[in-house]
């Protein structure tokens, strides 16, 4: 599909915006490579803030299931193996990161709102993380260091849905902001992501940020690579929730 990212870049600030409203934003293939190029191009044409939002009704439903059945074991596996590659590029991105998220946010898709530097939501949106009812392991030491040990286990163990009063106290979200105040949120997060020059931003990122990628992407082509994927999927998509 044409135009399921949306970038602009003004005044040292690059905006991406998800762009498959009618899937809920959910990350097809091409949406993810889409997303891994603008987050790599962004390191290149002094970008100091990188903004991520979803148009419609919800920011992003996570992994696009779609067509899941005439896919390969392997397919699915490189395309979770990019989603963590995305996943770890915002997370470590040397430049501000804040997302603005909405709705009912499932998935890989909350698993984006973690690796922002700044996390915002509107009051009602929701999130949930059941990757693991699969077997699959995605994003979960970004989880503990964002919320605690003990909170990320029991979240991930229940898969429950936590809403966005309950993702503030847990120190998920940074902020609960209406959406009509996004605008200038994200003003002021301008001003802000222009207090340092780029090399000491970038340093702060370095030296801020525990650095367990290669884990991360160990743990997640592990998990994935177990025979019986699809099948799994299946049982997980026929579940009850």
């Amino acid at each position: 599909m044409d135009n399921e990212l949306l970038r602009s870049h003004a005044a040292h600030v690059t905006r991406l915006t998800l762009n498959r409203p009618d899937k809920a934003n959910a990350l097809s293939a091409s949406l993810v490579e889409a997303l891994i190029n603008a987050v790599e191009y962004a390191q290149t044409d002094g970008t100091r803030l990188l903004i991520l939002d979803g148009n419609g009704n919800h920011f992003c439903a996570g992994f696009d299931f779609g067509g899941y059945q005439d896919a390969s074991e392997g397919e699915l596996v490189l395309r979770f193996v990019r989603i963590e590659n995305l996943l770890q590029r915002i997370y470590h991105a040397p430049f501000a990161t804040l997302v603005l998220a909405h709705g009912k946010i499932f998935g890989a898709g909350a698993d984006l709102v973690c690796s922002c530097t700044t996390r915002i939501a509107a009051a009602g949106t929701t999130f949930r993380m059941p990757g693991l009812r699969f077997g699959l392991v995605l994003g979960t030491r970004r989880l503990a260091q964002r919320i605690g040990a003990d909170a990320a286990r029991e979240i991930l163990q229940t898969s429950r849905t936590f809403d966005a009063e309950a993702a503030l106290e847990l120190g998920f979200l940074t902020r609960i902001v209406a959406r009509e105040e996004w605008p200038g949120l994200t003003d002021a997060a301008r001003e802000t992501s222009s207090v340092l020059m780029l090399p000491a931003l970038a340093r702060l990122h370095e030296q801020t940020i525990i650095d367990t990628r290669d884990a991360d992407m160990a743990a997640l082509a592990q998990s994935a690579s177990v025979p019986g994927l699809k099948e799994r999927i299946r049982i997980f998509r026929e579940a009850k929730p």
